[in-house]
């Protein structure tokens, strides 16, 4: 491994002498002459934990290029690396979030071009989960208490001689929690097959949905649309579920894209009743595997919560009603995360992986070999279109094998449910140049107009910091700033507040 491709960020893991090793890089680096031009150079990706490190080159036509990158500090440029998981990068995962939750709130209260008039559509918080698999151990709360298991007081058997109750009282780090009590008759198969086509089953029941819509709509003479943000969420168990964020509008046949307040013939009790039935009816069949020639028909689990969303923190009452903050903040929380919840730390699978892992009887190996063993190609498929359907299909598994199955986005939305998270990165980027975001000119704008035609050639030079010692000088500049904008912050808000 060159020293290009190494990765060089400090981790939350204790490392004995790590002080010493590092000692020397920010000593070498603090005291260097140009030690505030490159903290300034590496400032926005100062946070980072794996920047991207790059190269520029401006190819300006008749064989003239510039190697732009040169007089910059180190020769190079750093780009935080944008990862949404905050496993991989903290940093950018709570920028991630933190757009995340502007974007939900948005749809739910208005701004950033959303109508105030949003707050007077029915809009309900809704979960869908999927079916069970096979008993496991859980953790369960009642009245701030934690309960047995699964007490049983005559509990039978499995298939395979084992009980199924359990009488513990699972703490809330107990590794136990999300179990099968039998792995041997837990249904892995089932388990990956859903998870990799929940996407779809989403898909499914939205359209559902606005079928029973559209007919109730028209017996009343009306025309009303749904809007929609979504995110996925890890179980214990493996399994991914949905939170959804589902709201009324008006439609307005002149103007389309404009948000409208609905027709008041639309319940929010006939709402939530038409979401309940399209998440009860919604099931498909998924395309034939050799392992099961007739397909998995699939549908969503028996748990599901449809609880309508207030605007007013006296909402928040022993009804369970929620505040437009609290989902806002739940829904962007698990933007953040993959599969850390079910035990997983989410990366690639090569063949050698999944042979360690086959190795290993852990739930979460069974999880990944299966979602292995289902994606691999049968032998007997020699043609040319069978393999290329096998790769379209459920050669697919094999690459999301790491995810448990699941390959959809983890946050996703409806058109016009609010902004987006392009324009949201726009206006940052306006704000931190100093721009306001009104003013901020397009990129393609040439305001001498002399149309001066020059090609960019970006060029990969490796992830990381190249020393230790610049990424401890880096990550502690961000946190200072981090700190010094937050204390800006609470002082407005004090003085807002007098």
């Amino acid at each position: 491994m060159t020293v290009s491709t190494m990765t060089l960020s400090p981790t939350t893991k204790t490392v004995v002498g790590l002080g010493a090793v590092a000692e020397p890089d920010i000593l070498r680096r603090a005291t260097s002459p140009d030690y505030r031009w490159w903290l300034a150079h590496v400032m926005p990706a100062a946070a980072c934990s794996r920047p991207v490190r790059l190269r520029v080159e401006a190819d300006w036509g008749g064989g003239e290029i510039e190697r732009v990158t040169d007089d910059m500090p180190d020769g190079l440029l750093y780009v935080a690396c944008k990862n949404r998981r905050a496993s991989v990068c903290p940093a950018c995962a709570e920028t991630y979030r933190a757009d995340t939750y502007q974007l939900v709130k948005a749809g739910l209260v208005g701004g950033k071009g959303v109508p105030d008039t949003v707050t007077e559509h029915p809009c309900f918080f809704v979960t869908l989960t999927a079916p069970a698999f096979g008993p496991v151990h859980s953790r369960v709360v009642s009245n701030g208490q934690v309960n047995p298991c699964r007490p049983r007081r005559y509990a039978p058997l499995c298939p395979r001689g084992r009980s199924t109750g359990c009488r513990v009282r699972h703490g809330e780090d107990d590794s136990c929690v999300g179990e099968p009590i039998c792995r041997d008759c837990y249904d892995y198969d089932a388990q990956a097959v859903w998870n990799f086509h929940a996407g779809e089953l989403w898909r499914r029941t939205t359209i559902t949905l606005n079928r029973y819509l559209r007919a109730a709509a028209k017996d009343r003479g009306v025309q009303v649309r749904l809007s929609y943000a979504k995110v996925a969420e890890y179980q214990r168990r493996g399994v991914v579920h949905f939170h959804a964020l589902i709201r009324l509008d008006g439609l307005n046949p002149a103007d389309p894209d404009t948000i409208v307040t609905p027709d008041p013939s639309i319940t929010p009790e006939l709402l939530s009743s038409l979401i309940d039935t399209a998440a009860t009816v919604t099931r498909f069949t998924t395309a034939p595997h050799p392992r099961q020639r007739t397909g998995w028909t699939l549908t969503w689990g028996r748990q599901r919560d449809i609880r309508r969303v207030h605007l007013n923190a006296t909402d928040q009452d022993d009804h369970g009603a929620l505040t437009t903050t609290a989902v806002a903040a739940y829904l962007a929380k698990y933007a953040t995360k993959a599969t850390e919840e079910a035990g997983h730390v989410s990366r690639r699978l090569t063949q050698l992986d999944a042979n360690m892992h086959a190795e290993r009887d852990t739930h979460q190996s069974r999880q990944l070999v299966t979602c292995w063993r289902l994606g691999q190609r049968p032998f007997y498929y020699t043609s040319t279109q069978q393999r290329a359907d096998w790769a379209e299909g459920w050669g697919k598994l094999q690459k999301w094998a790491h995810m448990l199955g699941f390959g959809g986005h983890f946050s996703t939305k409806s058109r016009r449910y609010s902004t987006t998270l392009t324009a949201l990165t726009a206006v940052r980027k306006a704000f931190q140049r100093g721009e306001h975001p009104e003013e901020a000119m397009p990129a393609d704008a040439d305001q001498d107009g002399d149309e001066s035609a020059v090609t960019l050639n970006w060029i990969f030079d490796g992830i990381g910091w190249l020393t230790i010692g610049d990424a401890a000088l880096a990550n502690t500049a961000a946190a200072k700033a981090r700190e010094r904008n937050r204390v800006a912050r609470e002082e407005r808000e004090e003085s807002f507040n007098q």
